[in-house]
């Protein structure tokens, strides 16, 4: 390999690294760049600068979320059946679970990455070992709806936790600041794992009583590892891979309808009634697209050490919530085309419910230290979403679901136009 003078091009593969040491190209440029490139194989887990400029989601990072847009997905398809055979309790009950192996998984990989990612080797190969225990999730969720049957998703999870584990004994021996947090970490997911493991054994009517406990210690690990040293994650990269996620399970949402109007659309054509929930439903996504955007989460005051606790955890709520909407709508398009098990306004309340647990949850975890009787318009809106499913729902679901997109978007209007002086 070669490095050309100040007159001729640099080498395309070592010209990034010596930019970023050195404007020159002599000799030690040749060696600087041969040394950064060598280091690949093994950078040093020492940790990520917490105030690092224009740190942005990595190409790798993407890659894992797009193998949970699978694991979202089946999780939605799941709830869409069960609440359209009438298993309401049940069906929301397996949900939820289903949802939190997803979404803990997801929290569990993303924090650890933004204080220490490497993008060395081994770094990008257990990460692809944990995007490896993504789709064993994926494919065991409709097991898990259909008999309670936890197997699959937890040899996958089996699978995730030793990437994750591996991760954090490399950061408690090459990060000496904060090896007893690592190591904290290390420790307790393995212990918990090992409860997971446990819970097979566990007679499916104890299902429920065994997971809870299990989940308040699994949030409890990270709080009890960080006592010992806070790990330097980034502001600003917790809050760009946040938003990234909600677009995705906002994306689920884009799926969902459409797959159900071109289902509809198949069985009886296309009808007045059709064309009001598609655009009920591409406005209400809209809406709460913006209602989640409306201002930098970097920027929100939740999201310090003190309180990124509540900040991320309440971001199950959200995602959740965004998910099941999808499904929702897709129960709403099937009393279009087919005998349903639940009444319209059943079937209503499907959409309007996760809205309004959305549209609260969503101002919830991004207040930014705003006052809490800036939260009336948002109640008084996802009131009025559950009133239009149970007003309207018995007309017609489609004029229902329509009328909380416009619900939701007026909400955001306001929102926009007092920003300046009162946000929402």
């Amino acid at each position: 390999m070669f490095i050309h003078g100040p007159d001729g091009p640099p080498d395309p593969l070592v010209a990034p690294r010596i930019a970023a040491s050195a404007p020159s190209w002599g000799v030690a440029g040749t060696i600087r760049g041969m040394t950064a490139r060598a280091q690949r194989w093994h950078v040093p887990m020492d940790g990520r600068d917490p105030d690092e400029a224009h740190r942005a989601a990595t190409p790798l990072e993407l890659l894992f979320d797009l193998c949970f847009v699978v694991a979202v997905a089946q999780a939605s398809i799941a709830l869409h059946h069960e609440l359209a055979d009438g298993h309401l309790v049940d069906g929301v009950v397996a949900y939820l679970m289903v949802f939190f192996a997803i979404w803990w998984a997801w929290i569990n990989f993303t924090w650890f990455a933004s204080a220490y990612d490497t993008d060395d080797v081994l770094y990008r190969l257990l990460t692809f070992v944990q995007v490896a225990g993504v789709l064993v999730i994926a494919a065991g969720v409709a097991r898990a709806f259909e008999g309670l049957d936890y197997v699959t998703i937890t040899v996958g999870y089996l699978i995730m936790r030793i990437g994750l584990v591996v991760q954090w004994l490399r950061a408690a021996r090459e990060h000496s600041d904060r090896g007893r947090t690592a190591m904290r970490y290390a420790i307790g997911i393995s212990v918990l794992q090992l409860g997971w493991m446990a819970r097979l054994f566990v007679p499916p009517e104890l299902s429920l009583a065994s997971f809870v406990p299990l989940v308040a210690l699994e949030m409890t690990v990270p709080w009890l590892a960080e006592r010992a040293g806070s790990t330097p994650w980034h502001r600003g990269h917790i809050a760009e891979r946040f938003g990234l996620f909600t677009i995705i399970v906002l994306g689920e949402c884009v799926l969902a309808a459409t797959t159900a109007i071109q289902e509809a659309i198949t069985a009886g054509g296309v009808s007045s009634q059709l064309v009001i929930l598609a655009i009920g439903a591409l406005v209400l996504i809209a809406a709460m697209w913006w209602a989640y955007f409306k201002h930098n989460a970097a920027d929100d005051r939740d999201l310090y050490r003190e309180t990124a606790f509540l900040w991320g955890y309440g971001h199950y709520v959200v995602f959740a919530a965004v998910a099941a909407v999808g499904a929702g709508l897709n129960v709403a398009a099937d009393l279009l085309h087919e005998d349903a098990e639940i009444g319209s306004v059943t079937a209503a309340l499907t959409v309007a419910v996760p809205v309004a647990i959305y549209l609260v949850s969503a101002w919830l975890v991004n207040r930014s230290g705003r006052a809490a009787a800036l939260i009336r318009p948002v109640l008084l809106a996802a009131v009025l979403v559950i009133v239009a499913a149970v007003g309207i729902g018995p007309v017609s679901v489609p004029l229902s679901v329509l009328t909380m997109s416009l619900i939701v978007a007026t909400l955001v209007g306001v929102s926009a136009y007092r920003a300046t002086s009162a946000p929402i």
